[in-house]
Formats: C-alpha cells, sequence, structure tokens
C-alpha cells in the first residue's frame, strides 16, 4: 500500500522502496512477492530502470514474482527475458470496462488516449499527446495493437474452426443414424421375407402332401380320366405358381383385352393348355381343350392372337406331354416329362405289360439331374406290380434307364 508519512517525511517512492528493501532482504525460493506498481512513483525512465534490476535480483534469489506495472520498459524485459511472462487483463474502451478476462502471453496497453477520448477530452489535445509520445513508446505500443489484433483474429478463427467441427461432429452423427435406420430396415425385410419364404413352404407342404395322395387314390384305380388328370396337373402348376412371385404378378396384373365370344383360342393360364371357347358366361366360360370340356375361371384365360399363337412370357419353364412315347410293348420313354404325367405313363406300361402277361419293363428316364429318375424308383418301391428293379448297364442304357421286374 501507499505508506507515505508527513511525520516520518517519507513520500509515496520513499514508502515504496523501503517496503521493496526489506522483501530484497528477505526472499529465498520459497517466496512469492506482489508488488502493484513497481518502480512507480518517480521519474519513469528511472523507475522503469529500477524495477527491472528488483525483479532480475529477486529472480536470482529464486522468488515467484507477479507484478503489475504502466511500464513499456518491463513488457518488454518480459518480451525478451526467458522465465518471465506478460499477462493483462481484458478491457473493453467501448464501455470503458475491464472484461476480467486474463489474458496471459500478452502484454497490456494503457489505452490512456483511447480513454480520454471517451471521457471528452478535445481530439486536439489527444493528437498532440499522441505527437509528444517517445518513438520507442509508439512503435511498442503499435506491436502490442497488432498483437491484440492478431489475438482477436486468432480467438474469431479458433470458433468459426469449433463451429465447423461441431457442424461435421452433428453430421457424423446423423449419417451414423442414418445407416442404423437403413441397417434395421434392411434387417426388417429380410426377417419379413423370411417369414415369407417360411409360409410359402408350409403351404407348398401341405399342398405337396395333397397332391401326393391324390396320385396314390388315382395309381390304385383301374381307369384314369382325363378330367382327373387335367386336376392333378393344375394342383401341381398352382404349388410352383405359389413359389413364383412373379408368375403370380404377371397373373394379376392381366386383363382380357376384350370380352370372349364362342371360337376364340386362348391358354388355360394355370397348365399352359390351348382351348377353345365353346360357351361364355360371367365369371367363366366353357372351353375345350383336346377333348376335354371343362369350365374355366375368366382370370385363368389369356386370349391369343388367330394368326399367331403366342403365350405370355413365363420365369418358369415348363414343359407337358399328354401323350406316351413307346418303342416297343416293353419300354416306355419319358424323358423330358414333368414327375405327375410320367409317373402316370409309367403305371400305364406296367399295367399294360402285366395284362401282357411281361415280366420286366424298361423305362428310359434319361440321365439329366437325376430328379426324375429318383421320382420313378421311389414309386416303384411301392407299386404293387413291380418285384423289383435296377438301374441299366452297359448296352441297356447305363443309368439313362430303369429296368423293372415284374410280379
Amino acid at each position: 500500500g501507499d505508506e507515505q508519512s508527513i511525520e516520518q517525511s517519507l513520500s509515496t517512492f520513499s514508502a515504496h522502496i523501503t517496503n521493496i528493501r526489506r522483501i530484497l532482504d528477505e526472499a529465498d525460493e520459497k517466496s512469492l512477492v506482489l508488488i502493484d506498481e513497481l518502480g512507480a512513483g518517480t521519474d519513469p525512465v528511472e523507475g522503469a530502470a529500477l524495477a527491472t534490476a528488483i525483479l532480475e535480483k529477486l529472480r536470482q534469489q529464486g522468488a515467484k514474482i507477479a507484478s503489475t506495472t504502466h511500464y513499456a520498459e518491463l513488457k518488454s524485459f518480459a518480451l525478451d527475458t526467458k522465465g518471465v511472462e506478460n499477462a493483462c487483463c481484458e478491457f473493453d474502451v467501448a464501455t470503458l470496462r475491464p472484461t476480467y478476462k486474463l489474458l496471459i502471453g500478452m502484454p497490456g496497453r494503457s489505452n490512456a488516449f483511447a480513454i480520454s477520448e471517451r471521457l471528452g477530452i478535445r481530439s486536439e489535445v489527444v493528437e498532440r499527446a499522441k505527437e509528444l509520445v517517445s518513438h520507442e513508446n509508439t512503435q511498442f505500443e503499435s506491436v502490442v495493437q497488432k498483437l491484440e489484433e492478431s489475438r482477436h483474429e486468432l480467438e474469431q478463427r479458433i470458433a468459426e474452426a469449433d463451429a465447423l467441427k461441431a457442424e461435421i461432429k452433428a453430421e457424423r452423427e446423423r449419417m451414423a443414424a442414418a445407416e442404423e435406420e437403413a441397417r434395421q430396415k434392411q434387417e426388417k425385410e429380410l426377417e419379413n421375407a423370411r417369414l415369407q419364404a417360411e409360409n410359402i413352404i408350409t403351404k407348398a407342404r401341405a399342398q405337396v402332401y395333397g397332391v401326393l395322395d391324390e396320385i396314390e387314390a388315382i395309381r390304385r384305380k383301374k381307369d384314369v380320366t382325363a378330367e382327373e388328370k387335367a386336376k392333378l396337373k393344375a394342383d401341381i402348376r398352382q404349388m410352383e405358381d405359389a413359389a413364383d412371385p412373379i408368375h403370380a404378378r404377371e397373373q394379376e396384373e392381366y386383363h382380357l383385352p376384350r370380352p370372349l365370344k364362342a371360337g376364340d383360342n386362348v391358354l388355360i393360364f394355370d397348365i399352359d393348355k390351348k382351348a377353345v371357347v365353346l360357351e361364355t358366361g360371367k365369371d367363366s366360360v366353357l372351353v375345350q381343350a383336346g377333348i376335354i370340356k371343362t369350365r374355366v375361371p375368366l382370370n385363368n384365360l389369356r386370349l391369343l392372337k388367330e394368326e399367331r399363337v403366342t403365350t405370355p412370357k413365363r420365369s418358369v419353364t415348363r414343359t407337358i406331354r399328354s401323350d406316351v412315347k413307346r418303342t416297343a410293348s416293353t419300354e416306355v420313354d419319358v424323358r423330358g416329362e414333368v414327375v405327375l404325367d410320367a409317373l402316370m405313363d409309367v403305371d400305364r406300361a406296367i399295367d399294360s405289360a402285366v395284362m401282357q402277361g411281361l415280366h420286366q419293363i424298361t423305362i428310359i428316364h434319361g440321365k439329366g439331374t437325376g430328379v426324375l429318375r429318383k421320382e420313378i424308383q421311389a414309386h416303384l418301391k411301392k407299386h404293387p406290380s413291380v418285384r423289383s428293379f435296377r438301374l441299366g448297364v452297359f448296352g441297356e442304357g447305363d443309368a439313362g434307364v430303369t429296368i423293372a421286374e415284374l410280379k
């Protein structure tokens, strides 16, 4: 504090130096020294030099020091001396108030001219004062001002970088959320597809069992009518179509281009059979396919051109054969037939052979994928008229034929 005393004949500077002397006598490496306006109260040039010397001595003694000053020389000393750092409290000239923001590494400015103008001192007085300031002081204040401007610019850039960083972080979080949403959507679609596939398999399995029961019932009958055979074919087509979404969509989207009339050539869609319309009706028509006359729903018919018969594109290619190709009474050729047609033809051949008193027939099914051969042999295992069967050997057709021994 200011300990000037008239009684003790002490000026402000004298009282200040008296305290400094005691500090210099007692300070060591364990001391923290706080000094306000070191070297003030005397000639500024001598005061600045004395203040610099005092700081150097205290540093030599190992003390930790914090000192305030308005001397540009001390600010330069801090800039040039290792281990000494400038600091200032930010001051808002516009409001003439400190912001209480401590700026480490930044020397402070007195702002005397700016404050004087703000408080009403005439501008010519302030300008004259600026002219009277030494070149060194003016240069130092200019450097400090540029440093302060650079600091403000740097702080602004840091703020912009922080804002950009926050924006990038938010965008990354948004992208991560979108990816997670897409992943969950994909998993949901896959789960729905799996459930649909399971549903199709369950329905198809039930239909297969039903068709197998019908096949077994028909096999036991001596005579199989064309209507029964056509029904079984339609059942198999329905099972195949249930597992064929493209085919199902084609069936749903098709509309007859005009009302049907007697004599129109049509295609029975589910069994790929061409037919001729005999009688029309509201929801179904009577058609003739070969020797068979049957009533078919309108949505199961496709109108064919009379000049050139074409069938709609199908995603499942099927081959339908209604006649049995025989090369001799002891052979039946079922190559290229669907399983149901082949089994029926085999049954007829076996029945015919038994009636003729034959003991063996050759079933020509081809090699291919082996599916038709497996189905035929599985059927022969349960056939009441078959004693045994085997694959052909060299000269008989190898694995492309099955030899059945009859009872």
